[in-house]
């Protein structure tokens, strides 16, 4: 049978269990490590045996709701590409948007950085590549998270010093920047949550107590021991809790400024505490 026909059959039962279509051709072009071009012009062509295997084995884990970055096992942030397995969660493009934020306000003089709740790295080893002058360290509470960022560390040859702590626990600091996307899903919103993420991405990772406003508090809390004075927070946070971090924040540091900005989607995405000045 011709790749594309065989590839819309796949499709169509896709979409029937709640999955996106493209997941097919994505990780299908992915393992074959082929270009675009490469794959358009095997639409027309016939598929071999040990092809339509590959594509029997990419169909039945989409089918029980497995990423395509953990079949593929990796997916690209900031320009690079990060090894991604169930021990972490896949980084999003509304991250993307955080650090370009913090490369935009921040210089290249050496600062000390902080990423809590690292996962694969996917922040805080993108910082250290574009930064190279900043001393750059990254905290986890698990330890398996923490395993594969220094895999990801040592790929991508980048300085980062990674460190068990649940939020700032463990942690002396003192940080000109911290920084985090901290698991911030309240566990009364799971059914805004996509079924292949919570098939298969940690919930460690993903949910948080109080409504998921846990981390934030604890943040906040443990911050100002950490942070020097001239410190700034950058956080990724949901597109319901602007107001409610922005609060938290503000009564902890209550001479900084603490903004809401909105993601390239006009929701809010992210907090920032500083002095007021950019």
């Amino acid at each position: 049978m011709l790749l594309g026909p065989l590839l819309a059959q796949y499709e169509e039962a896709l979409i029937a269990v709640g999955e996106e279509a493209e997941s097919l051709s994505f990780a299908y072009r992915a393992l074959k490590n082929w270009t675009f071009t490469d794959f358009v012009l095997a639409l027309q062509k016939e598929v071999e045996v040990e092809d339509q295997a590959l594509l029997d084995s990419i169909f039945e884990q989409l089918k029980h709701h497995v990423p395509a970055q953990y079949i593929i096992g990796s997916a690209e942030f900031c320009g690079h590409v990060f090894t991604v397995d169930k021990r972490v969660l896949i980084p999003r493009p509304e991250t993307e948007e955080l650090v370009s934020l913090i490369l935009e306000e921040n210089d290249g003089d050496t600062l000390q950085v902080l990423d809590i709740g690292t996962g694969s790295g996917a922040i805080a080893i993108s910082l250290a590549i574009a930064r190279p002058s900043w001393q750059i360290q990254a905290s986890d509470v698990s330890e398996e998270a923490l395993e594969l960022a220094q895999e990801n560390a040592n790929q991508l040859e980048a300085v980062v010093d990674f460190k068990t702590s649940d939020v700032l626990d463990q942690i002396e600091g003192p940080y000109d920047l911290i920084v985090s996307n901290p698991p911030y899903i309240s566990r009364d919103d799971v059914d805004e949550v996509g079924e292949n993420v919570l098939a298969s991405e940690p919930h460690l990772a993903l949910f948080a107590d109080r409504d998921g406003y846990a981390i934030y508090e604890k943040i906040a809390q443990q911050a100002p021991s950490v942070l020097t004075p001239d410190g700034k927070i950058y956080l990724e946070i949901g597109y319901k809790q602007g107001a409610k971090v922005k609060e938290l924040f503000q009564e902890v540091f209550p001479d900084k400024q603490v903004r809401v900005l909105k993601d390239q989607f006009g929701q809010d995405r992210m907090v920032v505490v500083d002095n007021g000045f950019i």
